[in-house]
């Protein structure tokens, strides 16, 4: 099936488009009846194509009435009701078929995007094969518990979140994080629902239920982002909402006063119009439209936004700041050197360190317990918070940490030479004597460069924040291309300087959502980076980027400006639309028929521009 007639099926499927197009088929029929002098006829056919198409509206807009308020859909009833008394027929069944166009134009366009978004759950196969008491059985993916080992054969998905434990093969991401080169996984290594396996068996123990997993998190995520109105949101139902009382108010005017001074008939009719002409119709619809598009095409491109609010702020940013580790660098440390102190050797320097940071969460843990060789964790170890560690290895006192921590002594040059390299020094101390300092290097991504000319090219600034001394921070930040550092910074120092970086405008962080999660709250836009399947990142930030490729950055930027634009558009255009029909219609100068033909098609105009968002 192509996708052109797919489209029309899935068009035809809203009840609302199906009734303007029988309401539409008896209005036309009636013209021709008309025309060939059957009065009567034309009668019944406008007569019914006027009940068709206002069973579309009329029946919620009722019961909107019955409680008290009174919408768009109240304003076009009384309308629709008014042209019948006054023996409007073919316009009041005009306006109810148009009416009820943009009605189910309005509704496809937000079940559409609905329907993309929940296409991501499509992702998880139906069924699963595990290994329970050793045995292999196919079972519904919905059945699959925390626990259960799942069999994932080449090329097959991964019916929820996991842990390899057994095989290695290339995994693509592609569908969830928009990240096209698959990347490779071996034991220990998480895996995440939708993924596709590539040419190697795996054994994945799973970590959530289907229904908890990665990718049901996120379309709960993105649906309530759109009950989170945006600034541009908020404006358009700040006028909107009162400008429905105000139309009601200004109609019975014109009728009362105009019927004093000359014929009521004529003044009632031009009330009515001025009733349709002033509902604001397409500029409630101008932002949610370009909002839920926008939201969810981001959502299929591993661009998670949170709420219309931060859509539209990401889209004003001036000034990015960029945490460097995890953000700028690749976030796999690894160790470059070793010197070792007078009298000392490199393997007993990397115990030590290995020794203490068996104990440490912090990245650099990681690569100085990989190079180091065997060693029995440490005692009593005290964390000092963006300094370092101590504690007890073998009844000495060891220390380890950054040179403004541990003192490097001796070994000053070696640590100097190390830092303006572009590496991170860490300096062992035993028993109160530098034994050595470890040079170690998180290697800066290959995009980050391009990344950052690609954000100074949308007009915003960029920022490296970093605990990383001066000169480690200097060189990494000269290799990405960023003139403004800020480096030896403790969270709340980054969150403090995030705070104050505000006065030159909105301000984006990015960070990974854990240790940068003061900074992201501190920034008008706070942006997770690698957030796949991290409950805290994706809580601490605004926006998260999915995948691990920093080019999704410029992409979201782009994305909100572009988004923003639409919203723009579409309010201009409505509210221009409402301020040229009302004198029209109070002079008389535009009937019933013509304006609810210009309203209508506005309507269907802000819902196509509105889509725009999702490009």
């Amino acid at each position: 099936m192509s996708a052109r007639r797919a489209g029309a099926l899935r068009l035809l499927e809203n009840r609302s488009i199906r009734f303007a197009i029988v309401a539409g088929a008896l209005l036309a029929a009636g013209f021709i009846a008309e025309v060939v002098g059957a009065g009567s006829i034309a009668t019944v056919l406008s007569a019914t194509s006027l009940l068709v198409g206002g069973a579309t509206f009329v029946p919620d807009a009722v019961r909107g009435m019955a409680r008290g308020g009174i919408g768009i859909g109240g304003l076009m009833t009384i309308a629709a009701v008014g042209a019948v008394l006054l023996g409007q027929l073919v316009e009041a069944a005009t306006l109810a078929f148009l009416f009820s166009i943009s009605e189910g134009l309005e509704g496809f366009a937000m079940t559409r995007t609905n329907q993309e978004l929940r296409a991501l759950l499509e992702l998880v196969p139906a069924s699963a094969t595990v290994r329970r008491d050793g045995r292999e059985s196919t079972i519904a993916a919905a059945d699959v518990v925390i626990g259960d080992v799942l069999l994932v054969r080449p090329g097959e998905r991964v019916a929820t979140d996991g842990v390899i434990r057994a095989g290695r093969s290339s995994i693509d991401l592609s569908a969830i994080t928009g990240e096209s080169i698959p990347v490779e996984a071996g034991p220990g290594e998480r895996v995440y629902a939708g993924t596709i396996n590539g040419t190697g068996a795996l054994d994945v123990e799973a970590v959530a239920a289907v229904a908890d997993n990665s990718l049901a998190r996120i379309v709960a995520i993105v649906e309530a982002a759109r009950e989170q109105k945006g600034q541009g949101q908020r404006l358009a139902d700040r006028i909107a909402r009162p400008l429905i009382p105000a139309v009601i108010v200004i109609a019975l005017a014109l009728a009362v006063g105009g019927s004093i001074l000359d014929d009521p008939r004529v003044w009632v009719e031009r009330a009515l119009v001025v009733l349709v002409a002033a509902a604001p119709c397409a500029f409630a619809l101008s932002v949610p439209v370009s909002v839920v598009a926008a939201i969810g095409s981001a959502s299929r491109s591993g661009i998670l936004i949170k709420s219309g609010a931060a859509l539209e702020v990401l889209a004003g940013v001036r000034l990015v700041a960029l945490d460097k580790t995890g953000t700028l660098t690749r976030n796999k440390p690894a160790v470059i050197q070793v010197v070792a102190a007078p009298g000392m050797n490199e393997p007993q320097v990397l115990r030590d360190a290995a020794a203490l940071e068996a104990r440490s969460e912090h990245p650099l843990a990681r690569a100085i317990m990989a190079a180091a060789p065997a060693y029995a964790a440490a005692e009593a170890v005290q964390s000092v918070t963006g300094r370092g560690l101590t504690g007890t290895v073998g009844g000495h006192a060891v220390r380890l940490g950054s040179p403004a921590f541990v003192a490097p002594g001796p070994l000053r040059p070696d640590a100097d030479r190390l830092e303006s390299s572009g590496a991170t020094v860490v300096v062992v101390e035993r028993d109160g004597i530098v034994t050595g300092v470890i040079g170690v290097r998180d290697e800066l991504r290959p995009e980050a460069f391009g990344v950052v000319a690609a954000i100074r090219g949308l007009g915003a600034d960029v920022v490296m924040l970093t605990g990383d001394n001066e000169r480690t921070a200097a060189a990494i930040a000269a290799e990405a291309g960023i003139g403004r550092v800020h480096a030896n910074l403790l969270p709340t120092d980054k969150s403090s300087l995030v705070t104050a970086l505000r006065a030159e405008g909105p301000v984006a962080m990015v960070g990974d959502g854990i240790n940068d999660a003061p900074a992201l709250a501190s920034a008008d836009v706070g942006i997770a980076m690698g957030a796949m399947g991290t409950d805290v990142a994706v809580e601490a930030a605004d926006i998260a980027l999915m995948g691990d490729d920093l080019r999704h950055l410029p992409q979201a930027l782009l994305h909100a400006r572009r988004a923003r634009s639409v919203m723009v558009q579409n309010l201009v255009m409505s509210g221009g639309i409402i301020v040229t029909l009302v004198p029209l219609a109070a002079l008389g100068i535009l009937g019933l028929a013509p304006v609810v033909f210009v309203h209508e098609l506005a309507e269907v105009v802000v819902i196509a521009n509105g889509l725009r968002a999702r490009r």
